[in-house]
């Protein structure tokens, strides 16, 4: 169980962004990608997830495997945030969602209407989906925008105690989410040319 890259190439508005990824995610282990805005961290991300097509290279995963959660907090705003993580837990298999009530605090807003809920009331509960998943790869696009210091520790627990299960966490973030042993790649790399501009200087 891994998530296998290879030459990846992907696009964005039929515009190639990004040339030449390879990494190798396993069991415990994090990647956290970090780059300027515009650099293609979501597009990425999206296409990590089965969202949209490669434009060249190959990514080797069971998608089974995958959990994303993108810019969008992706909550029902007239359903109650209880309500939110119980329509999770049914599209994931029925499971419990006593752990992830347990690690985002939510215990006191399950009866909230989400829609009534503050940015980072909204944030914790759409990050909660990834523990109610029991998905092994996490997939996260700037996960702790909107949450404070408290909540951003929060999430970083939850992923630490992922790992320590034996998952994997891929994460694009301009802010140190305090994983100290994960992998960082800087997407500056691979933008198109970049490689082709190292080898002429390197002659």
């Amino acid at each position: 169980m891994s998530l296998n890259v290879s030459d990846l190439s992907i696009s964005r508005g039929g515009v190639k962004v990004l040339e030449g990824m390879g990494f190798t995610t396993i069991p415990g282990q994090a990647v956290i990608f970090r780059g300027p805005n515009g650099i293609g961290k979501t597009t990425l991300l999206r296409t990590l997830a089965g969202l949209q097509p490669v434009l060249g290279g190959r990514i080797e995963v069971d998608p089974e495997n995958l959990v994303y959660s993108g810019h969008l907090d992706g909550l029902k705003a007239m359903l109650s945030v209880g309500e939110n993580l119980a329509f999770w837990a049914s599209v994931y298999g029925n499971r419990d969602i006593t752990e992830a009530v347990k690690a985002f605090e939510l215990n006191k807003l399950l009866e909230r209407l989400a829609g009534t809920l503050s940015a980072g009331q909204k944030r914790r509960t759409s990050l909660a989906r990834f523990p109610v998943s029991g998905r092994s790869i996490w997939i996260a696009d700037e996960p702790t925008v909107s949450l404070d210091s408290k909540a951003a520790n929060m999430f970083k627990r939850c992923v630490e105690q992922h790992l320590e299960l034996g998952g994997m966490a891929i994460i694009a973030t301009h802010v140190d989410i305090g994983l100290p042993a994960a992998i960082e790649i800087d997407l500056s790399l691979h933008k198109p040319g970049v490689e082709k501009m190292r080898k002429i200087h390197e002659v």
